[in-house]
């Protein structure tokens, strides 16, 4: 089975839930505090993540005329402003190689027009060609709880048991269920949390989860909802293209699940995975904020954040 280098990046959102900050920076490109004390933009830390996964090649979905921004941002400082305000900042200069190192790798892909999803992800199947691909998305933030990145526990898996698609999943409680694709799965081996994908379905109504989508071994009220990360074989855009060409669409759109679960339907080994590590939407005002507490915490500097936050606790309380 051939290896994973390549990854798609989805990014032709139009970041309106973040109005009015998004008018003039594309949400993708909001900087946050990485866990390596280093401000830089989401693509960026999404980037690095593929990358440091074993990625070679990423594709960037976005927007006509949003090839640009990427181009201009993913290159190396030029030599006159090494020599004048980063002279001498070594730090700078390293990680100015890297943004060269990142913007190498990159392609793109357009989107013309916003049709959903899955439409967007169908733009990159040239990129794509034969090969398997990591799906991330451009607004998703990962965390791992171990050594190995999110997003290589699922490359992991995907090689060692010649898979068709591992899906990415975390337990959600049903009152989140309208945020997320909810996947059904049949045990394959609990202690490492994997498991055969038997039914997905789009932000499903409570009744419909109960019904339709309880998982063995999952706790009551707990269904495996989409962690915004999967491994993909090609066949995936036989099932984009299935949709397109006979007009499938849920509020308009082409959907990713639907895609899914077309290809669930026609390959024998769609298996997913409960990553060990938290998925955090940057597309949202209240979830950037959570995100860059996470990273901080997670961060060379989360002694001095610790402090920051009881201090902030206390006069909280006081002010009470």
């Amino acid at each position: 089975m051939a290896k994973v280098r390549k990854a798609v990046i989805t990014a032709a959102g139009r970041g309106t839930r973040q109005y009015p900050a998004s008018t003039v920076v594309k949400k993708e490109m909001f900087p946050l505090v990485d866990r390596d004390g280093l401000t830089k933009p989401i693509m960026q830390i999404i980037g690095e993540e593929a990358i440091e996964s074993g990625i070679e090649e990423i594709c960037i979905v976005c927007t006509p005329g949003d090839e640009e921004i990427y181009r201009n941002y993913f290159r190396k400082m030029d030599e006159e402003l090494a020599k004048g305000p980063f002279k001498g900042k070594d730090w700078a200069l390293a990680a100015s190689q890297k943004l060269q190192a990142f913007g190498e790798r990159l392609s793109f892909a357009v989107q013309e027009s916003p049709e959903g999803f899955g439409h967007a992800v169908y733009q990159a199947k040239d990129f794509v060609g034969d090969d398997p691909f990591l799906l991330m998305l451009g607004d998703h933030i990962y965390i791992s709880a171990t050594r190995e990145r999110c997003a290589r526990q699922m490359i992991n898996i995907y090689e060692q048991y010649e898979c068709d698609v591992v899906s990415g999943v975390q337990p959600t409680q049903e009152h989140l269920l309208h945020l997320f694709g909810v996947i059904k799965g049949r045990p394959i081996d609990l202690a490492h949390g994997i498991y055969k994908a038997e039914l997905i379905i789009e932000k499903p109504t409570i009744e419909v989860a109960r019904e339709r989508l309880l998982t063995p071994g999952v706790p009551p009220g707990t269904y495996l909802g989409h962690f915004g990360m999967h491994v993909f074989s090609a066949q995936i855009f036989d099932s984009l293209e299935f949709l397109i060409r006979n007009n499938v669409r849920e509020k308009g759109e082409i959907q990713m699940t639907a895609a899914q679960e077309h290809l669930r339907q026609n390959c024998d080994k769609y298996w997913i995975v409960d990553v060990k590590g938290q998925r955090l939407d940057t597309g949202i005002p209240q979830a950037l904020m959570e995100t860059q507490i996470a990273l901080a915490l997670s961060s060379v500097y989360r002694v001095e954040i610790c402090e920051s936050i009881a201090k902030q606790l206390a006069l909280q309380v006081k002010a009470s």
